[in-house]
C-alpha cells in the first residue's frame, strides 16, 4: 500500500519565499500546507495531521520564535525547523531552548533544509513510537488489581519477595501468587520488562 505523503506546515509572511519553498518541498514528495502568518496556522489547529513545521522567525503579529515557545509550553509534539533572514545568537539560543530541530539562515540551502526536515520527521517517528509504547503499557496496567499494581511497583524498585511480604504484612507465598498473576496479565516474566512498563507510564520529574 502506498504511504501517504508526509505533511509540512510552512509558515512565512514572504510570499515569494513561501511559494519557492512550497514548490521545492512538493517536488521531493512532501505534502505542504502554507500559511502567511503564525496566527493563520494557529487558527486551523485541531484539524492538522501530524507533521513538521517550517517557520520564519520574523513575522507580523506572532513571530516564529513566539510560536515555537507557545507550542513548547503547550506540549505540542510536532518538530519545528526555524528559518530566518535576520538570525542572531540570542534568537538561535531561544529556538533551540524551545526544542527547534534546526535554525537555518536565508537564503536557505535546499540540501540543508531537506536534511533538517528529514531529521524532524525522524524525531516525530521516535515520539510516535514512545507514545505507542506508553499507550500499550497503560493498557496492560489496567488489567492489574490495586494490590497487584502495588506489588509491581515494589518489584520495579528492586524489592525481593520476602521484603514485599514483610512490608505489606502478607505471606511470601501470597506475594508469589500475586507476582504470577502480574506476569500472566502483563505477558512477561522478565523483571526488566516489568520495570520498562512501569517507567514508561511514570511522568518524568523535572530537573532541579
Amino acid at each position: 500500500m502506498k504511504r501517504a505523503p508526509r505533511t509540512i506546515f510552512l509558515i512565512d509572511d514572504d510570499e515569494d519565499v513561501r511559494q519557492a519553498l512550497q514548490m521545492l518541498l512538493k517536488t521531493v514528495g512532501f505534502a505542504v500546507e502554507a500559511f502567511p502568518s503564525a496566527l493563520a496556522f494557529l487558527e486551523r489547529r485541531g484539524r492538522e495531521r501530524l507533521g513538521c513545521i517550517v517557520a520564519d522567525v520574523r513575522m507580523p503579529g506572532l513571530s516564529g520564535l513566539q510560536l515555537l515557545e507557545r507550542l513548547a509550553a503547550e506540549g505540542e509534539g510536532m518538530p519545528v525547523v526555524v528559518i530566518t533572514g535576520h538570525g542572531d545568537v540570542n534568537a538561535c539560543r531561544r529556538a533551540f531552548k524551545s526544542g527547534a530541530v534546526d535554525f537555518l539562515s536565508k537564503p536557505v540551502d535546499e540540501g540543508v533544509l531537506l536534511e533538517a526536515v528529514e531529521t524532524a520527521f525522524s524525531r516525530l517517528a521516535a515520539q510516535e513510537r514512545v507514545s505507542h509504547e506508553v499507550a500499550e503499557a497503560a493498557a496492560l496496567l489496567t488489567r492489574l488489581t490495586q494490590r497487584e499494581r502495588e506489588i509491581l511497583n515494589m518489584v520495579a524498585q528492586g524489592w525481593a519477595t520476602k521484603e514485599i511480604a514483610r512490608a505489606l504484612d502478607l505471606s511470601p507465598r501470597t506475594v508469589e501468587t500475586h507476582r504470577a498473576n502480574i506476569a500472566e496479565k502483563l505477558g512477561t516474566t522478565s523483571i526488566a520488562e516489568m520495570v520498562r512498563i512501569v517507567l514508561s507510564t511514570t511522568p518524568a520529574r523535572p530537573s532541579p
